[in-house]
Parts: structure tokens; C-alpha cells; sequence
């Protein structure tokens, strides 16, 4: 058995997990738990906030407009969905959309943490405020860090963040549209890089089929 598949296999069995998971209050709630999709093996990760009402339907991440433009970003540099592996920190959608709650991001964090350390990927984009600040660890808006990757160590595995604008928000404001565009440019030469060995920020560079879990293999 290689590598690849013992961390698929464990993969799944943390979304068994997960599908089940009555940790905190939103499993009275949701319709759904939203784990994630894509390549279970990506070197590419992004991570948003929670499921919106469309996600909480359908159980899979970024499937409405919002959606649709991470797509429309993904081609703009060569890549498809397929390539990437989406998450959220919250696997269940907060009533309302409201802000994430401190019970419900740690009962999720050993999640998405699992996600990380089995998935292996190289960069982690963070979409919007919210994900940034948490993945970071830092209070700095998105607006002062957006575009420039900076070196963590998430589940056990040092990888390159790069924070960027929630794709909503390139919906609402062309100009922010503009900026997804731009620091998107720099995924590519991230993806070239080695592995970071320290914390210090870096500045950026200007068909499988899925199985039933929304994985791709």
C-alpha cells in the first residue's frame, strides 16, 4: 500500500468522522456537513470561512457565484478545480451566515488541521478575513496582508500561506476583483518553491474523476 493511498484512506475516515460530528450546536442546525472537494494529494489548498446556504444544500464548498469566480481565478493561472483541494474552517453553515463561534471553530480545528497534515499541500490560500486571521494567528486585516505568502506550520506541516480577498468580495468590488487576479499571479512560483523551513514572510512572484466524497485521486 503506498503513501498516497494510506493518506486517502485516512482522509476518508476523518470525513466519516466529520459527517457525523455533534460537537458543538450548528449539527441541530445544518442540512449538511460540508467537508471539502478536490484532489486529495494537492499541493494547492484553500481554506474559506463556512458554508453559505447553497454549500449547507448541496454538502460541497464554493458552489455558488462566489464559486464561480475561484474557478474563473484557478483558469486564469492553468488550473481547474480538480487540481486543488477546498475547505473551510467550519464544516457546518453558522445560522444566518453569522460569524463563526469560538466553540465551533475549536470543535472544527482538529478537522481541518487532519486535512492539512493528510492532503500535504504546498500553499494554503486563505479566502477572506475571517480564515486569515485564524490560520495566521494574527489580528492583521486581509487588506494589509493579502498577496504576500508567509511561512506556518499548520497540522504539523510547514507550509507557504498566501491570504487572499474572499472571492465574494471581488464580486461586490471590481477593484478587489483586480487584486484576486493580480496575487493569484503568484501561486504559480510558490508551487516552485521548496518547502519553507521558518517562519519568516516571503514576498510574492510577480482528468481524474471524483469519487463519491468529492475527492479526486
Amino acid at each position: 500500500m503506498t503513501d498516497a493511498t494510506v493518506r486517502r484512506d485516512a482522509l476518508v475516515e476523518v470525513y466519516n468522522q466529520a459527517s457525523v460530528c455533534e460537537l458543538c450546536p450548528l449539527a441541530e442546525t445544518r442540512n449538511s456537513v460540508v467537508f471539502g472537494a478536490g484532489n486529495a494529494d494537492a499541493d494547492l489548498m484553500f481554506v474559506g470561512e463556512a458554508p453559505g446556504a447553497e454549500e449547507d444544500r448541496q454538502g460541497l464548498p464554493f458552489v455558488g457565484r462566489a464559486g464561480g469566480f475561484l474557478t474563473e481565478l484557478l483558469a486564469g493561472i492553468g488550473l481547474k478545480r480538480e487540481d486543488v483541494f477546498i475547505a473551510n474552517v467550519l464544516k457546518c453553515r453558522p445560522p444566518g451566515n453569522r460569524d463563526p463561534e469560538g466553540e465551533e471553530i475549536d470543535s472544527c480545528r482538529p478537522y481541518l488541521e487532519s486535512q492539512v497534515e493528510l492532503i500535504e499541500p504546498r500553499i494554503i490560500g486563505t479566502l477572506g478575513n475571517f480564515a486569515t486571521k485564524l490560520l495566521t494567528g494574527n489580528p492583521t486585516g486581509i487588506t494589509r496582508v493579502r498577496g504576500t505568502a508567509q511561512e506556518h506550520v499548520i497540522g504539523g506541516r510547514p507550509v507557504y500561506l498566501l491570504p487572499l480577498f474572499h472571492p465574494a468580495a471581488g464580486l461586490r468590488t471590481p477593484a478587489v476583483a483586480d487584486q484576486l487576479r493580480q496575487d493569484f499571479e503568484a501561486i504559480p512560483g510558490l508551487l516552485e518553491r521548496a518547502l519553507p523551513e521558518g517562519p519568516e514572510p516571503i514576498a510574492p512572484e510577480h482528468e481524474r474523476e471524483p469519487d463519491q466524497l468529492g475527492f479526486f485521486g
